[in-house]
């Protein structure tokens, strides 16, 4: 994550703590599968418990290092394939153990993951690979809300969102057999996909509620409205491979709206993984407004209007937001004892 935030500062041309000439060129792929590849992983060895599932996001791990090490790319991008094939084994078990259509639809994101791997590993330019790497994220959260929010979604949601899902595949591969209609439709099977987890979501009730019950919704409708700029931009330019509208809909999917999902779970997600309890502060607002206010700057009045100040402060200050929100997770993490206690010895007293 550092290297590439790193990477992040050099490519909106500000002064950043490394300069290197390769982390530019594997920002995207270090960020898709170097650091969210891994945390999903993470998460979904966890969940199977078996030694063996540790594979993948070890794999994936060490891949992202290895594309920043003095070794041929060549050797982390086949890292990075490896891991997504062993990531997407991990689903092998997991549909065997519940036969359960949220599994199946993160399965299908992990294989369009793969697929994008493994074009890079046969040096696919990387703006041919977004709508891929797009669709594993998607799919990925998809079929976790539908884990998380079974209930309030209905008893057909989960056959719904795996032929919406089928359908978002199929864009996905007529994105780059034909271009000049695949990536309008592209959009389209994302607006979709999107108006649905939408209109589905418990969130627009939970918004009103308070604490972390808020912060959490409101990260995720936050995350929804991003995904949609990037599925109306696609439907209405086009093949986006270069320039602002490709700004737009990377940064829109990759941090809009994979970052604003992570915040939002992270207080469910990382103490199941690092059986340590993530407490809810208050403090956790400021980087999650300070990410949509950065980005909205970034893609509003850098992209959209062409002023290249705002597109660098933009870029810049989502570099903040991260650095922020993790560093206050931390912190949260490591004092949650230390309140515990404190709690603790003023009850005894």
């Amino acid at each position: 994550m550092l290297a590439g935030l790193d990477a992040a500062l050099q490519l909106v041309d500000v002064p950043a703590p490394v300069s290197a000439e390769r982390l530019p060129d594997v920002h995207g792929m270090l960020m898709v599968l170097g650091f969210v590849g891994t945390l999903v992983c993470l998460e979904r060895a966890v969940a199977l418990g078996t030694a063996w599932g540790y594979l993948a996001p070890a794999l994936l791990g060490a891949g992202g290092l290895l594309l920043l090490a003095p070794v041929p790319l060549t050797v982390g991008r086949t890292a990075l394939l490896l891991g997504m094939l062993a990531m997407t084994l991990l689903y092998v078990p997991l549909w065997r153990r519940q036969r359960d259509d949220a599994v199946l639809v993160q399965a299908l994101g992990a294989v369009l993951g793969a697929g994008a791997a493994a074009m890079w590993l046969g040096d696919t330019d990387m703006a041919l690979l977004v709508p891929w790497l797009t669709g594993f994220l998607v799919l990925t959260i998809a079929g976790e809300r539908l884990e998380l929010a079974r209930l309030a979604m209905g008893p057909s949601a989960g056959p719904t969102l795996v032929l919406l899902s089928i359908g978002l595949i199929a864009a996905t591969v007529a994105s780059l057999l034909w271009p000049a209609t695949g990536y309008p439709l592209l959009g389209l099977a994302l607006a979709a996909l999107t108006a649905w987890l939408v209109s589905h979501d418990v969130a627009w009730r939970t918004v009103r509620r308070a604490g972390l019950t808020r912060f959490m919704a409101a990260s995720m409708l936050a995350g929804y409205f991003w995904l949609l700029v990037a599925a109306v931009t696609w439907t209405l330019h086009g093949a986006a491979l270069s320039g602002p509208a490709y700004d737009t809909v990377i940064h829109a999917t990759f941090l809009g709206f994979t970052i604003s999902m992570i915040m939002a779970h992270a207080p469910v997600i990382l103490p199941a993984v690092l059986r340590r309890p993530l407490p809810y502060r208050t403090v956790l607002w400021a980087p999650l407004v300070l990410l949509h206010v950065s980005l909205a700057l970034r893609l509003w009045l850098g992209d959209a209007l062409g002023v290249h100040l705002a597109w660098q402060v933009g870029g810049a200050t989502n570099v903040v937001a991260l650095l922020s929100f993790f560093a206050l997770s931390a912190w949260s993490v490591l004092t949650a004892g230390r309140v515990r206690s404190a709690r603790a010895e003023e009850v005894a007293a």
